[in-house]
C-alpha cells in the first residue's frame, strides 16, 4: 500500500509539470468536442490526431491521446440529453431519459448529473486501475472465443430480460441488429456478403449512421408530425442545478454504474458501449417506478454515463497491465505507444514507472479539467434550447448529415442514417425500443467470431461451449432468464383458462336452471 502511494506522488510529480498539463487540458478539450458531434467519437478523433503526436515524447502524446478518449465520453452525453442524438455510441442510452429530462424543463440537472457521475466513476475506476489492474488483467485473459461468446449471449439475453417492455419484441429488435451487423466482409473467409453492388458497404453498416439514424432523424420525423411545434422553454438559472431528490436518485446508479462499467471494462469488446446498456437495464430492473424509465428517470442518465466513463478506465487493464487491448480505442493507443518505443506490458510499471504513474495521475487530472469544463458550460449548452424549433431542427439535420458524412466521408453512410431514420420513426409509432438494434449492429462481427473461432477450435462440436466452466455457467444463467421471461406468458394463459372455465360454468348453470 505505501509502495503504491509513493508510486502516485511519482506519478503527479509528472502529471503536475506545465508541459503534461497542457497536453491533458488540450486532450479534453478535442474529446469534449469530438463528443459533442455527432458521428465523430472517440475512434475517429484519436485516430485522426494520431499523427499529430509524433513530435511529442512519449509521455505527453498517451496523455494527449487518453485525455481525448475520456473527454468524448462526456461530451457524447451533451447533444444525447438536448437533442436526443447520441455523439457517440456509448450515450445512445443517455439519449432516452435524458431528453425526455430536456422536454420536462430539466435539462440542466440532467446535464449536471451526467458530468458529476461522469466524474465520481472516471476517478473511483482509476482507483481500481492503481490497484486492481493485475489480479483482474490474468482473470481477464481466461476468457476465450467460447467464454466470449457465452459473454455477449448472456448480455443480450439480460438486456432483453430488464427491458420494461415484451422480451420477444427486445430480441426481435437485437436480432434485427444482428443481421445488420453481417453485412460486408467475411472476417474468416474474405467473402463478400450481403453488398448489393455497394463497395462502400464491405466494412459493414456503421454504429454511427445507425444510432444517429434511429434516434436522432426519428425525433426529427415524430416533431415534425406534431399539430403544435413543441414550446421552446427558457430555463432559469436555478433551474440548472439538480435537486435534493435528484441528487439522491442519482447516488447509487452512479455508484452500480462505476463497479459495473469498470468490470466490463476489462473484458475484450467495445465495453464503453455495451456498460451503458447494461447499466440502463439494471437500473430499471432495480427501480422501485420502472415506468419512469423512457419518462425522464434522472436514474436513465445517472447510470449509463458513470458505466461509459468507468469501463474507459477499466479498458486500460490489460493494455497497460498485459500489452492485450481491450477493443479499437485501446489498440489505437497501444499502436502510438509502440511508435514511442514503449512495449506495454508486465513490464512496463518496472522498466518505465514514470511513464505508468504518469499516465494514472494524469486521469486523476484529466477527471478534474472535465469537471471544470462541463458544469459552467451547462448554461452555455442549455441556451441551445431557446432557439425556436423551425430553426433549430433543420440545424440539428445539417449538423447529422455532416457528422455521420465526416466518419467515411461517405454519402451511402447518409442513405443509411436516412433509412434507419425512416425505420425508427416506424418503430416508434408501434411501441418498440430501438435500442437493442444499435447493441446487435455493436455485436454482430464480435459474437460471429467468437462462434466461429470456437466451433474452428472444437472441430465443429458445439459440445465446447458446456466443456468449459465459465462458458456454460454463463449460458445457463442466460437460459434460466428466458425461462423466468416465460413466467408471465404461462400466468396469463392460467388466467386465461380459468376465465373460460368460469364462462363456460356460468352458461352451463344458466341453461340448466
Amino acid at each position: 500500500m505505501a509502495e503504491t502511494f509513493q508510486n502516485l506522488y511519482l506519478g503527479f510529480s509528472v502529471a503536475l509539470t506545465p508541459t503534461v498539463l497542457f497536453y491533458a487540458f488540450v486532450g479534453c478539450v478535442i474529446g469534449t468536442l469530438v463528443g459533442v458531434l455527432p458521428g465523430v467519437g472517440p475512434l475517429a478523433g484519436i485516430s485522426l490526431l494520431l499523427p499529430a503526436t509524433f513530435g511529442l515524447n512519449a509521455t505527453n502524446a498517451i496523455v494527449l491521446l487518453a485525455g481525448i478518449y475520456y473527454g468524448a465520453m462526456y461530451g457524447g452525453s451533451t447533444t444525447s440529453i438536448l437533442m436526443r442524438i447520441p455523439g457517440e455510441a456509448a450515450s445512445v442510452m443517455t439519449c432516452i431519459d435524458g431528453y425526455e429530462m430536456t422536454k420536462k424543463g430539466r435539462a440542466g440537472p440532467a446535464l449536471a448529473i451526467a458530468a458529476v457521475g461522469s466524474y465520481i466513476a472516471g476517478t473511483l475506476s482509476i482507483v481500481g486501475l492503481m490497484f486492481l489492474a493485475p489480479p483482474l488483467a490474468s482473470f481477464a485473459l481466461r476468457f476465450g472465443p467460447p467464454e466470449y461468446f457465452a459473454l455477449l449471449v448472456l448480455g443480450l439475453l439480460v438486456l432483453a430480460y430488464m427491458s420494461s417492455g415484451s422480451m420477444p419484441k427486445a430480441l426481435a429488435m437485437a436480432a434485427l441488429g444482428l443481421l445488420l451487423g453481417m453485412i460486408g466482409i467475411d472476417t474468416m473467409t474474405g467473402f463478400f456478403r450481403f453488398h448489393y453492388g455497394l463497395v462502400e458497404l464491405g466494412d459493414g453498416i456503421g454504429v454511427v449512421p445507425v444510432a444517429v439514424g434511429l434516434f436522432g432523424i426519428s425525433e426529427i420525423l415524430l416533431t415534425a408530425g406534431l399539430p403544435t411545434p413543441p414550446a421552446v422553454h427558457k430555463p432559469k438559472l436555478r433551474e440548472l442545478l439538480p435537486s435534493r431528490q435528484e441528487w439522491r436518485d442519482s447516488a447509487a446508479p452512479i455508484g452500480r454504474g462505476t463497479l459495473l462499467g469498470f468490470l466490463i471494462g476489462i473484458i475484450p469488446g467495445s465495453a464503453h458501449i455495451i456498460s451503458s446498456f447494461v447499466s440502463y437495464a439494471l437500473e430499471r430492473r432495480l427501480s422501485k417506478h420502472p415506468e419512469r424509465f423512457g419518462q425522464g428517470a434522472v436514474e436513465g442518465v445517472a447510470g449509463p454515463e458513470s458505466a461509459n466513463n468507468s469501463a474507459t478506465s477499466g479498458a486500460f487493464v490489460p493494455m497497460l497491465a498485459l500489452g492485450v487491448p481491450s477493443g479499437p480505442i485501446p489498440a489505437v493507443m497501444l499502436a502510438a505507444m509502440m511508435v514511442h518505443g514503449i512495449s506495454p506490458g508486465p513490464f512496463l510499471i518496472t522498466q518505465q514507472p514514470e511513464l505508468f504513474w504518469g499516465f494514472i495521475a494524469s486521469m486523476y487530472v484529466g477527471n478534474v479539467v472535465l469537471l471544470i469544463l462541463n458544469l459552467p458550460l451547462v448554461g452555455l449548452f442549455v441556451n441551445l434550447l431557446r432557439i425556436p424549433y423551425p430553426f433549430l431542427y433543420p440545424a440539428i439535420l445539417v449538423f447529422c448529415v455532416l457528422g455521420v458524412y465526416a466518419v467515411n466521408q461517405s454519402v451511402v453512410d447518409v442513405w443509411i442514417m436516412a433509412i434507419m431514420g425512416a425505420l425508427g420513426y416506424l418503430l416508434r409509432k408501434f411501441e418498440f425500443d430501438t435500442a437493442p438494434i444499435v447493441l446487435g449492429v455493436i455485436l454482430a462481427p464480435m459474437l460471429e467470431m467468437a462462434l466461429r473461432q470456437s466451433l474452428a477450435m472444437s472441430g465443429g462440436n458445439y459440445a465446447i461451449f458446456f466443456s468449459r466452466p465459465i462458458a456454460a455457467t454463463m449460458l445457463l444463467v442466460g437460459l434460466a432468464l428466458l425461462l423466468l421471461s416465460l413466467r408471465p406468458l404461462l400466468a396469463r394463459g392460467a388466467d386465461w383458462r380459468r376465465s373460460v372455465g368460469l364462462e363456460a360454468k356460468r352458461a352451463l348453470g344458466e341453461e340448466n336452471p
